[in-house]
C-alpha cells in the first residue's frame, strides 16, 4: 500500500505552476451557504463525549468527507483561527508552508500551501469565499494557475451548538481529488487522514 501511495504522489508533485492555469475550471462540486448536517443519535452521542464525528458521503462514484465537533469558543474566536492562514504551518503536521497571495481577511484569502507527504513537496492554489454573516467559508481551487491537486473543494460551517450551551459547533467538508487514476482505496485512505488533520488543530488552537 505504502509504494502504491508513493507511486500516486511522485505523479502530484510535478506539476504546480503558478504561472499557468489550471488544466480546468473545476471538476468537483461547489458549496453555497451550507446547512447543517443532520446527526444521527450515535453521532450526538460522539460529540457530547467530546469526540469528533466523521463520515463520508458518497455522491456517483466520488467521495466527500465532513467532521464535525463541538468547541468550547465563540464562533469569532474560531474564526480568527481558520483565517490565521500564516499560522498554519505551526499547529497543523506535514504542512511547510503558506503563502497569502491575494484576497483580503473580509471577503476570503488566495493562498497557497505546499504539504509535504513521504518527502514529496505537493503545492496547491486556494481561492477561499468568506461568509462570517452567514457563518460559512467556502473554497476551490485558484483555477489561474495550476495546482499539483485535480480539484478541491469544500467548506467551514460556524453555528451555536444545539446540545451544548456556550458552545459552538464546526463542521468541515471537503472534496479532494487527485491526478491521474487513483484507486478509490487509496483516495479515501488520503481523504480521511486529512479529516483527522483538518478540525483537530482548531479545537485546540481556539479553545
Amino acid at each position: 500500500m505504502i509504494s502504491l501511495v508513493f507511486t500516486v504522489l511522485i505523479g502530484l508533485a510535478t506539476a504546480a505552476d503558478p504561472n499557468s492555469p489550471h488544466p480546468h475550471q473545476g471538476i468537483s462540486e461547489r458549496f453555497s451557504n451550507p446547512k447543517p448536517t443532520p446527526l444521527t443519535t450515535e453521532e450526538v452521542a460522539t460529540l457530547a463525549s467530546g469526540k469528533a464525528v466523521r463520515r463520508q458521503v458518497r455522491t456517483g462514484s466520488k467521495v466527500r468527507g465532513i467532521a464535525i465537533m463541538d468547541i468550547d469558543a465563540s464562533p469569532a474566536k474560531i474564526w480568527d483561527v481558520i483565517v490565521d492562514y500564516n499560522g498554519y504551518s505551526n499547529w497543523i503536521d506535514n504542512l511547510d508552508r503558506t503563502n497569502i497571495y491575494g484576497g483580503d481577511k473580509a471577503s476570503g484569502f488566495l493562498v497557497e500551501f505546499e504539504v509535504s507527504v513521504l518527502g514529496l513537496d505537493v503545492v496547491y492554489y486556494i481561492d477561499h469565499d468568506f461568509y462570517p454573516d452567514k457563518g460559512y467559508l467556502s473554497w476551490q481551487l485558484d483555477y489561474s494557475k495550476e495546482s499539483d491537486v485535480d480539484d478541491s473543494t469544500g467548506y467551514w460551517l460556524v453555528y451555536p451548538s444545539p446540545s451544548k450551551p456556550g458552545a459552538s459547533r464546526l463542521e468541515y467538508s471537503v472534496d479532494l481529488r487527485l491526478k491521474g487514476w487513483v484507486p478509490g482505496i487509496v483516495e479515501n485512505m488520503l481523504a480521511n487522514k486529512g479529516l483527522t488533520l483538518a478540525t483537530a488543530w482548531v479545537k485546540k488552537q481556539a479553545e
